[in-house]
């Protein structure tokens, strides 16, 4: 006795689309994704091309001269490295505020000339 398998689910046979059809969506899709953002990116390098120096303003004296206003202003990349520099033990595993706090211990015990 022979017994016959049947399958549960019949394959589904799926129309491919038509290749020009593909190559539309394509042209479609790098003309209104990728030529305005190629676009914008220029537009901002033209903007940001004739400018010198910093875009930020220029810091106060006050910024300049306490420590805290500095470290306050820079971010955890920055602040890393002063402490790599001040060879500051440990600084990797600190969260932002145990790194500020250690970074300004070690510059008050060098009077203030680290930055």
């Amino acid at each position: 006795m022979s017994i016959a398998r049947v399958d549960p689910k019949p394959q589904r046979k799926l129309h491919p689309l038509p290749r020009g059809l593909v190559e539309l969506y394509g042209l479609l899709a790098v003309l209104f994704v990728l030529v305005p953002e190629w676009m914008a990116d220029g537009a901002l390098a033209g903007l940001r091309a004739g400018r010198d120096g910093s875009d930020l303003p220029m810091t106060t004296t006050a910024w300049q001269r306490i420590p805290e206003l500095r470290l306050a202003s820079m971010n955890l990349r920055e602040l890393r490295d002063l402490a790599r520099a001040l060879r500051l033990w440990g600084y990797s595993s600190l969260n932002r505020e145990q790194l500020t706090a250690s970074l300004l211990r070690k510059i008050q015990a060098r009077r203030g000339k680290a930055l």
